[in-house]
């Protein structure tokens, strides 16, 4: 059983997290860094902990300072959240070391799904479709070119040890390729220290179609339905929604079969996900992050299963408490993040105090937010300000109080994206539900 559990995160996670402590009649210890001494998170928890200066290499980065905390608290669980140290193998094996119980999957099951290349060769083996590519990390820019001569152009860079875009370019001809290769190894050795790359065939405006996976102890894996991201910036994620709209009845099934055939064999437990590409010849393997995802409220609502309170569970030792007969989708969920960044800037951050926050509140609206009124947006870390969740009993009504509530959305101070979203709620392609990968990048929501 669990007793405290500190949450080495900040924002609207560490927030939410603390709420699913509380639900649980467990103790929540945050951490703070100089910049976020008078955050929302720290003042939420039921005791703080500074952890080191603003830069997160120096604070919620670092796993020393974690693991100290975590000691000085009292602490007996540690909830990573997502971001930071959540998808690190050797600070889950850290908390182990220290006896302490570490909130989500194995250090083995995290370390294995790191690896793109390593996650793509255990779901080969699981019978997992993969986008076809090379099976490991290639040698050199005539190496890619060889592969990507096998496959046919266009192709895509990717870094073997990390997601989030970080490290990707894409080739559409051969003459592109040198160029690519170096800028593709030079960000994936920054971000993750490592400057392999693989390559993949580019999937022209495919639809990216997540699964949300849960597995305990005991060897039981359920799926919790799909959620739609397909519209995204630099590979980010703008939009989420459940159900995907216009998902075909069998893809859908392949989808959530593949998941959980893929969670079973690496041995999963707790709360993860696996994301697709999906378009008009079937679904790819992309990859699988081993954490609560951004995106996680949208499955709540649509299932009524609260997720953090799950993962509490799992991680005290309980088997999971459904059968997967008994997860339904009701409704429907639409999620989107808002940043502070200046879209006549080209999204660059935007920091600042927030002078002025008035967010809606209403009939079928969520709001997950980081920040109050009087905030400080830091340069230090990710700019994302709250999340706005709509519902409905149908993706219309979800949509249209998507709509009315972005419009009612009050943010001074700091430049938001508001403005994007709000185009892209009233937009007649995302009304239909016609959506995918390439839309934002191409301008289809411009002024």
């Amino acid at each position: 059983m669990l007793r405290t559990v500190l949450v080495a995160n900040r924002g609207e996670i560490a927030r939410r997290i603390v709420r699913g402590c509380r639900a649980r009649g467990l103790g929540a210890v945050a951490v703070y860094s100089e910049a976020d001494r008078d955050a929302p998170h720290v003042k939420d928890a039921d005791r703080a902990i500074a952890i080191g200066p603003a830069p997160a290499r120096e604070s919620y980065l670092d796993i020393e300072r974690i693991i100290a905390a975590a000691r000085e608290s009292g602490a007996d669980a540690v909830h990573p959240g997502y971001g930071f140290l959540s998808e690190n193998w050797r600070f889950a094996e850290a908390c182990a070391r220290a006896g302490l119980t570490f909130i989500g999957p194995s250090p083995e099951a995290i370390r294995a799904m790191g690896d793109k290349t390593e996650a793509r060769r255990r779901m080969a083996a699981a019978g997992v479709p993969i986008v076809p590519g090379s099976p490991d990390p290639v040698a050199d820019a005539a190496a890619a070119a060889r592969v990507a001569d096998g496959i046919g152009y266009p192709v895509i860079l990717k870094a073997a040890a990390g997601g989030g875009g970080i490290g990707m370019a894409k080739v559409t001809k051969e003459s592109e390729l040198a160029a690519a290769w170096a800028t593709a190894t030079r960000r994936a050795q920054a971000a993750f220290g490592r400057a392999e790359v693989y390559v993949e065939r580019y999937v022209e405006r495919g639809r990216h179609v997540e699964v949300q996976v849960f597995g305990d102890a005991k060897g039981a894996v359920v799926h919790m339905h799909e959620r739609e991201c397909s519209l995204q910036r630099r590979h980010q994620k703008l939009v989420e929604e459940s159900p995907a709209p216009n998902l075909d009845a069998a893809v859908k099934r392949g989808l959530t079969e593949a998941a959980v055939a893929g969670a079973r064999a690496i041995g999963y437990t707790n709360a993860g996900t696996l994301e697709f590409l999906v378009d008009e010849r079937g679904f790819y393997f992309l990859e699988m992050n081993t954490r609560l995802q951004v995106e996680h409220p949208v499955t709540e609502e649509v299932t009524g299963l609260d997720l953090v309170a799950a993962q509490l569970d799992v991680a005290g030792g309980a088997a999971l408490p459904w059968t997967q007969d008994a997860i339904r989708q009701r409704g429907a969920a639409v999620e989107v993040r808002v940043y502070a960044e200046d879209p006549a800037k080209n999204f660059l951050p935007s920091p600042g105090t927030i002078t002025r926050l008035g967010l809606p509140r209403g009939e079928g609206l969520r709001i997950e937010s980081g920040v109050v009124e009087g905030s400080v947006v830091s340069v230090h870390y990710d700019p994302l300000l709250f999340k706005l969740i709509a519902t409905g009993a149908d993706r219309a009504q979800a949509v249209a109080r998507l709509a009315g509530a972005l419009e009612a959305c009050e943010v001074e101070g700091v430049k938001t994206t508001l403005p994007l979203l709000r185009r892209i709620a009233a937009h007649p392609d995302f009304r239909r539900g016609v959506v995918d990968t390439q839309m934002v990048e191409q301008g289809a929501f411009n002024a």
